[in-house]
């Protein structure tokens, strides 16, 4: 039950200086969750107020440490549903209907904006696999190196964003879209993955965790630069992406300084896991795919597609463009 409450305090008081809280977000929940539900079991042979502590330390995984969110949609008008989607086209393009699975989970959600991470498919929009320009229909598309914006409504002034870190250049992108009578920013991002840190840590033990430091140290540069690019700015403005961070950590909070929140944590019911599943555990228990909006957007309801398509679920975010 110490434990619990140690491992929950760090998680909601971790900053970039306490690195090393870091790697406990990125833990499956069952080393957490299995621990506290035989200490459920083991309290039936204790006092009742051992009972009651130990029920207590295994609602507080559930929801605080595992990140369930229980949350109302809010009132607006002038709707638009964006969904990201970080699709892995280098792992698709060696699976027989990979790309037709994908396209079925962009058609399935029929967003009016899509963007898309890792889908390095092409460099203009007709030379993508014909089961995506199936999906996309008459969207109007821009592509950038990883970057794929699709939208109905009329997009303009698209343009690339510096996110590099020493030793690595890397980029985001930003266009102006039009809906309803509003111009918004429509900004997609794809963070440093946090897989080599952790895979350093996890063969090398405490040897690597100089190379997990590193690792969230770049991921934290890449935050804070695409923050102040985004601070500020006239527009009302959506961010979706990989972010390859969960919404306690350190990443997702600089870009809430910015002014930003997170469309499921406003509006999602669940935990809204997006990553894990190709994995060795098999099921989804990273939260690390989001879509963030200014205030001046409301939204209505936020929640994530299937498994079977990419290494990433997608998140939808059904927003309202004029909050009531």
């Amino acid at each position: 039950m110490l434990a619990v409450a140690l491992v929950f305090l760090a998680f909601q008081f971790g900053t970039e200086r306490t690195w090393w809280i870091e790697l406990g977000r990125y833990i499956p929940f069952p080393a957490y969750l299995a621990p506290a539900a035989l200490g459920v079991l083991l309290s039936f042979w204790l006092p009742t107020r051992w009972r009651l502590a130990a029920v207590a330390a295994l609602a507080l995984v559930l929801t605080g440490i595992m990140g369930v969110q229980l949350n109302r949609g809010e009132e607006g008008h002038a709707p638009l549903r964006v969904m990201s989607f970080n699709i892995k086209a280098y792992l698709a393009d060696d699976k027989p209907g990979g790309y037709a699975r994908i396209a079925w989970e962009m058609a399935m959600h029929d967003p009016d904006v899509l963007v898309m991470q890792d889908a390095g498919l092409a460099n203009k929009p007709e030379d993508l696999p014909p089961s995506f320009r199936t999906a996309l229909g008459a969207r109007q598309i821009h592509i950038s190196g990883q970057y794929i914006v699709a939208s109905r409504h009329p997009m303009t002034d698209c343009q690339s964003g510096d996110i590099s870190f020493p030793g690595e250049g890397h980029h985001y992108v930003r266009c102006t879209i039009t809906a309803h009578g509003v111009s918004f920013d429509m900004v997609t991002a794809h963070l440093l993955s946090p897989r080599e840190g952790l895979n350093a840590t996890r063969h090398e033990r405490l040897g690597g965790l100089a190379e997990w430091q590193e690792n969230f140290e770049m991921r934290m540069i890449q935050a804070h630069k695409l923050a102040r690019d985004l601070f500020g700015q006239p527009r009302p403005l959506v961010l979706a992406g990989d972010l390859n961070a969960p919404d306690s950590s350190p990443v997702i909070a600089a870009l809430r300084e910015s002014g930003l929140r997170d469309s499921f944590a406003s509006a999602g019911l669940g935990y809204g896991y997006t990553f894990g599943h190709s994995l060795r555990t098999r099921f989804s228990f990273l939260r690390i795919d989001h879509i963030m909006v200014s205030p001046q957007i409301g939204v209505k309801d936020s929640f994530v597609g299937g498994a079977e398509a990419s290494a990433h679920r997608p998140v939808i975010a059904d927003l309202w463009l004029k909050r009531d």
